[in-house]
């Protein structure tokens, strides 16, 4: 239970408009906490709640990442850092907590990586390309 009208939930749910219908919504509030903040901590928190994890995505501002092979190449040897992090990390055959962040390091930013070369795709960003010189 939230505590709350149902009226009021539903006026969280209609967009806020200038003659006052609508009312700013909780989500909106939290989003305006974490901007000011700038601050991904609250984010961090809410996905650890849910059982996961935030990865912000690259910044790619219609700034091509370039051509496919070297940006596949690229999440390879992501991957392969990756890989070797666990290995290192794994060869007393434990975990500690500090391999563990570091292994959870590299795989957010192979993820991130990853994201940016997906919205590339999608973007098109790789229809019309030059073979390499």
């Amino acid at each position: 239970e939230l505590g709350v009208s149902l009226s009021l939930v539903y006026k969280w749910a209609e967009q806020q408009s200038e003659d006052g219908s609508g009312s700013r919504n909780p989500l909106d509030r939290l989003m305006g906490i974490i901007e000011l903040s700038d601050d991904n901590g609250i984010v961090e928190w809410l996905c650890r709640q849910r059982g996961g994890h935030f990865v912000k995505n690259s910044v790619h501002e219609g700034e091509p990442i370039g051509h496919v092979l070297p940006a596949t190449r690229e999440i390879i040897s992501q991957f392969s850092d990756l890989l070797n992090e666990i290995s290192d990390a794994s060869d007393d055959h434990s975990v500690t907590k500090q391999e563990a962040d570091k292994i959870r390091l590299y795989w957010d930013k192979l993820k991130s990586y990853a994201e940016a070369f997906v919205i590339a795709c999608e973007k098109g960003e790789f229809k019309s390309m030059r073979p390499l010189a």
